[in-house]
């Protein structure tokens, strides 16, 4: 019975110690960590990659100190690697976010379908990229790519080792621009039907005064912007999930 209750304090110990990095990553893990799911089913989805990551780790001679002494030294830096790795795939939804707040102010369809994927209103083709990513996500099986990204987060960030607040600052800002970057991207279909919708308008207006262009551009410029929406969509998801799924696999090229 000693050697029974020892094991199992043990093992309570290093679930633990692995729960506080993956909690506070799936907190805001993409489609695992919206906050329209509700808070029961995030703390089971938690629990889950906890038991797949636990093995990995117990496995590791040295990676989970075998005392709850310095228990209060480990809290602040696996809270803060969990949310600083499960930020950079957070920055993905982000990009889509972006993308569509773009693409909605160049083709005027900022509210045609309302409602959003989560509790901050965004414009509506940000919501339908948001929904169709995430669902893509889920249905592309990434969540045994989420477990790897787990594992592998572990060499990057030691157990108890706080990240340097200068490494953070570094990485950071590079995820942002290349989020940023990719957003640009993504909406870049959108923006160039714009530019050349406005120039048309521009020319027949000056073609013919007398007729009141807003009128026929405004339906023109949604019912094309909805025809680019159903031909540019299949494309831009698969150029996001790409990048996502680089980034997964390969966290440490994030790092300098």
């Amino acid at each position: 019975m000693d050697a029974l209750l020892t094991l199992s304090q043990t093992t309570l110990w290093a679930m633990a110690v692995v729960f506080l990095r993956i909690g506070a990553m799936v907190a805001i893990l993409p489609a695992f960590g919206e906050q329209s799911i509700p808070v029961r089913v995030r703390f089971g989805i938690a629990v889950a990659f906890t038991l797949i990551v636990l093995p990995v780790m117990v496995g590791t001679v040295g990676a989970i100190p075998a005392t709850p002494q310095g228990a209060a030294a480990i809290l602040a830096p696996e809270v803060i690697a969990g949310l600083f790795f499960g930020l950079l795939l957070r920055f993905f939804v982000f990009a889509l976010q972006i993308a569509g707040m773009i693409a909605a102010q160049s083709t005027s369809l900022s509210q045609i379908f309302g409602g959003t994927a989560g509790v901050d209103p965004q414009p509506a083709i940000g919501q339908v990229l948001v929904v169709a990513g995430l669902a893509l996500v889920a249905l592309m099986g990434l969540h045994t790519d989420f477990a790897s990204y787990m594992i592998e987060t572990y060499a990057l960030a030691p157990i108890g080792v706080l990240l340097e607040p200068s490494v953070i600052a570094e990485v950071g800002l590079a995820a942002v621009a290349r989020i940023f970057a990719l957003g640009f991207t993504l909406a870049g279909p959108f923006v160039m039907a714009s530019l050349m919708y406005n120039l048309t308008l521009g020319v027949i207006n000056r073609a013919m005064p007398q007729l009141m262009v807003s009128f026929v551009g405004a339906p023109a410029i949604t019912a094309g912007g909805l025809l680019l929406l159903f031909l540019s969509a299949p494309v831009m998801l698969e150029v996001w999930l790409a990048a996502m799924e680089r980034l997964v696999s390969d966290p440490d090229g994030a790092f300098p």
